[in-house]
C-alpha cells in the first residue's frame, strides 16, 4: 500500500494494524472496528497488570482497583490519569524493566528555567516498534527509489532521525539524514546535490526554506513532491505556503516522545490522523472534569500505551487539544481520525474584553503572509491594558510592505480587534530580525511576561 498516481489509496496503517492483530504478517484480510477494540482491551489488560506487578509507581496508584473486573474499553475510565508533572517526580519508579534493558532515555527539559526534566525511557523493542510505524506510515508519500531529506535531530542510535531514517531504508527509499537546518541556502544546496523529492522536517524550518527565495522563485531547481511536517503544530497558513512555492503535498504527523514519537499520520485525503491504534489507545476528555467526550467534541488528547514494556504509560494526558472525527474517511479505512493538533490547553491565553488568545489564531494570521518564516510573542500584563508583542524573522527579500501586512493580519484576528478597540490591550510596534541564522526550534507558545 502506497502511493498510486491519481488514485486515493486507503491508508497504509490499516493493512499493518491487521497484520499486528491477526498475526498474519504479510497476509490480506479485513479488519473491523471490533477486531481493534476487542485486541485494545486485550493488550490494554496486559499493560495494567504489567505496570501493577512491576512498576513501583504504578504499583502504589493502582492499588485497590478491580483490574480483573474490567471488561471493556470503557472501563479504563475509572482509572487515574498520569500526568507531564508525574513522569517528572517518579520516571525511575514507572519502568518495568531493570535499567540494563533500557537502550535509549530521552530528557525533556521544562518549558521554563526551572522544574525538574521528564525522562522517558524505551527498551530496543519498544524502539523497534516505532521504527516499524515509521516505515508503515511513510509509506503514504514515498516509495522505493524516493530519496528523502531528513530534517529532524538525532543522528545517534535511538534518535528520531536514526529510527526514521532506518524505517526509510526497509522500504527501499534512500535516506539522507541531515539534522536541524541553521543555514537555509547550505540545505537548500544539499537538497539539489542529493536529488531530493520528498523530506520530512518541522514546519517553520521547511518553511524558511520555502520562501528563501522571492514568490514564485525557485533558484535551486528542486522538484519535491511530498513532505512530512512534525514535532509542531501544522498552521494550514504554512501547508498553503509551501505547496505553492514548492507545487508539492505537505502530509501532518502527530506525535510525541512520550508515546513513542509516532502517533497518527494523515493518508491521501489528507483529512484527519490516522492513529497507530495498535500500540495506543487513545481518548477525548474533558480538560477540567476528566469526563469522556463523544466523537466531534474538542477536549484534551489522552492515550494509554499498549506494547509498551520499558515504561508504559497509563492515561497520560498530553494538554493538547483535538477531537475525534466522526464520519469516516474518504479512503475507506474503519481507523479512528483525529483533528489536527493546534493548542495546548495552557497556551490559551484569556484577554480582558473577553475570548482568548492562542499561537494557531496568530500562527494563520501571520504565516499566511509572504516573507515570514517565523515569530515570537508574548502578552504582558501592565498596569493598564495587556501589551501584546509580537518580533518576527523574515526571509531577506522581504520589504517594508511585509511588515505593514502584517500589522493588518494581526488587527484580522478578531479578539485581538475587539480587546484592541475596547481598550483592554495594546500593540507594541513589531520587532524584525533578519538574521540568516535560524532561531532553534522550540515549542511555540505565546510568551509571558516578556519574549525570551
Amino acid at each position: 500500500m502506497g502511493v498510486r498516481s491519481g488514485l486515493l489509496v486507503k491508508t497504509p496503517l490499516e493493512p499493518w494494524i491487521y497484520n499486528k492483530i491477526s498475526g498474519r504478517v504479510g497476509m490480506a484480510g479485513q479488519i473491523t472496528r471490533q477486531m481493534i477494540e476487542s485486541y485494545q482491551l486485550h493488550h490494554l489488560k496486559t499493560t495494567l497488570a504489567l505496570a501493577a506487578e512491576r512498576s513501583p509507581y504504578y504499583r502504589r496508584l493502582l492499588t485497590g482497583l478491580a483490574l480483573d473486573k474490567i471488561g471493556s474499553l470503557k472501563d479504563l475510565r475509572n482509572i487515574p490519569f498520569t500526568t507531564a508533572a508525574d513522569i517528572k517526580a517518579n520516571s525511575m519508579g514507572m519502568l518495568c524493566v531493570s535499567q540494563s534493558e533500557i537502550s535509549r532515555v530521552v530528557t525533556l527539559s521544562s518549558s521554563g528555567t526551572t522544574g525538574r526534566p521528564k525522562r522517558v525511557f524505551f527498551t530496543t523493542t519498544d524502539q523497534e516498534l516505532t521504527r516499524d510505524f515509521f516505515r508503515c506510515g511513510m509509506s503514504t508519500l514515498v516509495q522505493p527509489g524516493d530519496r528523502v531529506l531528513i530534517l529532524l535531530p538525532g543522528k545517534a542510535p535511538g534518535g528520531v532521525g536514526r529510527l526514521l531514517a532506518e524505517g526509510l531504508q526497509r522500504m527501499g527509499v534512500h535516506a539522507v539524514p541531515h539534522g536541524i537546518v541553521q543555514d537555509v541556502r547550505k540545505t537548500l544546496e544539499v537538497m539539489e546535490r542529493e536529488r531530493i523529492n520528498a523530506l520530512v522536517g518541522i514546519p517553520t524550518q521547511v518553511l524558511a526554506l520555502a520562501r528563501y527565495g522571492p514568490p514564485a522563485q525557485n533558484n535551486y531547481g528542486l522538484s519535491v513532491k511530498n513532505m512530512l511536517l512534525s514535532t509542531d503544530y501544522l498552521p494550514r497558513a504554512i501547508i498553503a505556503a509551501i505547496e505553492k512555492a514548492w507545487n508539492c503535498r505537505v502530509y501532518n504527523h502527530y506525535g510525541m516522545t512520550e508515546m513513542g514519537l509516532g502517533g497518527g499520520i494523515e493518508c491521501q485525503a489528507r483529512s484527519g490522523l490516522h492513529l497507530r491504534e495498535a500500540d495506543l489507545y487513545f481518548e477525548i476528555i474533558n480538560p477540567d472534569s476528566g469526563e469522556n467526550l463523544p466523537d466531534g467534541e474538542e477536549g484534551e488528547l489522552v492515550f494509554t500505551t499498549l506494547t509498551r514494556q520499558g515504561m508504559p504509560l497509563i492515561r497520560y494526558r498530553t494538554g493538547d487539544l483535538a477531537s475525534f472525527i466522526p464520519n469516516p474517511c474518504s479512503c475507506g479505512t474503519v481507523l479512528k481520525r483525529l483533528t489536527r493538533v493546534k493548542d495546548r490547553i495552557e497556551g490559551r491565553v484569556p484577554l480582558g474584553g473577553g475570548g482568548y488568545l492562542s499561537m494557531s489564531m496568530l500562527d494563520e494570521a501571520l504565516f499566511a503572509v509572504d516573507g515570514v518564516i517565523n515569530f515570537k510573542a508574548a502578552i504582558a500584563a501592565a498596569n493598564g491594558p495587556d501589551r501584546l508583542s509580537i518580533e518576527v524573522q523574515l526571509a531577506d527579500w522581504a520589504g517594508r510592505e511585509v511588515l505593514d501586512q502584517i500589522s493588518k493580519s494581526i488587527l484580522s484576528i478578531s479578539e485581538i480587534a475587539k480587546n484592541v478597540h475596547q481598550g483592554y490591550l495594546t500593540l507594541a510596534p513589531v520587532q524584525v530580525d533578519r538574521s540568516a541564522v535560524l532561531w532553534p526550534p522550540t515549542k511555540r507558545c505565546i510568551q509571558e511576561p516578556s519574549l525570551t
